[in-house]
């Protein structure tokens, strides 16, 4: 028995996509190129950019493509930073994903940024009032501010429309990391940005204020890894992390992967009715978060909850601690039973740490070191969730046996 339940940290490809990827892996030419067989490549270059517009919201020029979803996270917050010198401060909430706070710590490291992070509630969401705080306090020295649409542990879907309003108040831009988002709600970028919104650039270097930015990766929705996507607004100045050719609007140099583009496209097409997938997902994610609180009474849902709402959490996701047993341990057991989930992120080189999600939201280091992710996908069944709740019982059982581990120091 093999159930995969890990989507959140990939997907797998699609069949539709795998085959777009093989064809156009045999086409020949650079579609930098001006002869035939290079203005091939660009044509299906240029259709993949379009459909992966329309998947979001955005004109097709405003699709940047990258090597994935960090590098597009990376782009965003250097890129607008410098285009903004010398104002230092980013503001950013706790919990954010390591793309984004490693992006940022690494700015305080080399090039003088000021964190200002922002709190998370008990449900990991964060407060417009207090975002609006501190936009107002000192603007002049805001560079920009980055968020996760919905939080990639815990599921949190986050209020953006409204901190992008309350941004754009000030002419201070607003990164959006999308990566969690694609694909499990809709994506409406124009809305977003509020299109055709003057905005103030804050003088010269500046960038425009509100939405953006949106952060993408394809291999989250049945694309190929190794490609993602920065949907940049028109109206934003950003200064290139790569340097060379200027293919992409001289914000991102270097030969475009075609084929990558083109199954990215295949996977951003066969997302299809969102709002009948979300639902069925929620059916599957109510079903396993009852079944876990039948399973094992003492596990904690974290996030929204059903006095949250649900519906202020991603379809897809259920994310638990069980208290006295140490995450990696579940993680284990169940793997060992043919469950695959995870604690957390999957983008810490595979080591385990406690969550740093769950500690921007208010619980203890133990707490953190009980988490363990569900994540379901479009191929997800209830086969799928009653096959993880059967061995869920016996797998806690025996971490709760083990404890929890000692991690003193050693001296």
């Amino acid at each position: 028995m093999s159930i995969y339940l890990d989507h959140a940290a990939t997907t797998p490809m699609l069949p539709e996509a795998i085959e777009a990827y093989v064809d156009a892996m045999s086409v020949v030419g650079n579609p930098a190129s001006i002869h035939s067989q290079g203005q091939n490549a660009k044509r299906m270059l240029e259709e993949a950019r379009e459909i992966v517009a329309g998947s979001v919201g955005c004109d097709p020029i405003e699709v940047v493509f990258t090597g994935g979803g960090t590098e597009a996270i990376n782009l965003a917050i250097k890129g607008l930073f410098w285009a903004r010198a010398p104002r230092p401060r980013i503001l950013l909430p706790g919990g954010e994903h390591h793309a984004t706070m490693d992006t940022v710590e690494w700015l305080e490291r080399h090039d003088g940024a000021e964190p200002g992070w922002l709190p998370l509630d008990r449900a990991g969401r964060v407060d417009p009032a207090r975002v609006a705080d501190a936009l107002a306090s000192d603007p002049g020295n805001v560079a920009l501010l980055s968020l996760l649409a919905a939080n990639n542990e815990v599921g949190t879907l986050q209020p953006v429309a409204e901190i992008g309003e309350l941004a754009a108040a000030h002419g201070i831009p607003v990164h959006i990391d999308a990566v969690s988002a694609y694909g499990q709600v809709p994506i409406d970028f124009r809305a977003l940005s509020g299109a055709g919104r003057a905005g103030t650039s804050g003088g010269t270097g500046g960038s425009a204020g509100g939405i953006v930015a949106l952060s993408l990766s394809a291999h989250k929705i049945g694309g190929p890894v190794g490609i993602g996507a920065l949907v940049l607004s028109r109206r934003a100045s950003i200064v290139p992390l790569i340097h060379g050719g200027g293919q992409q609007r001289q914000v991102r140099s270097g030969t475009q992967d075609v084929a990558a583009a083109v199954a990215f496209a295949a996977a951003a097409s066969a997302l299809g009715d969102l709002p009948a997938r979300n639902q069925r997902l929620r059916t599957l994610r109510d079903r396993l978060i009852a079944g876990v609180h039948a399973a094992v009474p003492t596990a904690v849902l974290n996030g929204p909850t059903p006095d949250g709402p649900l519906e202020q959490r991603l379809p897809g996701n259920a994310h638990f601690t069980f208290p006295g047993c140490e995450g990696e341990s579940l993680l284990f057991l169940l793997d060992a039973a043919g469950i695959s989930v995870s604690t957390g992120s999957a983008c810490q080189a595979g080591i385990p740490e406690p969550s740093h999600v769950l500690r921007a939201m208010g619980r203890s280091e133990a707490e953190a070191r009980s988490a363990l992710r569900i994540t379901l996908g479009r191929d997800s069944t209830e086969a799928d969730v009653d096959a993880f709740l059967t061995a869920l019982p016996v797998a806690h059982a025996q971490a709760s046996r083990a404890g929890m581990n000692d991690r003193t120091p050693t001296r």
